[in-house]
């Protein structure tokens, strides 16, 4: 399944939420060096109740607005 997820880095609070069709996604950790794209990585296996092997992301790695495919197995 393909998502789309807007990433909010440096967050206090680590969370998903779902509005109007796509994924918010917050994170504590900085958009430095890859460091909030595996944290949104783990959050969203998290999340879906799948390994982090199972969640990549398509498009957007150096974007807040992401396009991320969940595989179900």
């Amino acid at each position: 399944m393909k998502i789309q997820v807007k990433v909010k880095a440096n967050s206090k609070i680590q969370e998903v939420s779902q509005e109007s069709g796509h994924f918010i996604a917050k994170v504590k950790e900085p958009p430095r060096e890859g460091r909030a794209n595996q944290a949104v990585i783990q959050l969203l296996a998290e999340h879906f109740e799948v390994h982090k092997s199972q969640v990549r992301i398509l498009s957007g790695l150096k974007s807040k607005n992401k396009i991320i495919e969940v595989i179900d197995r």
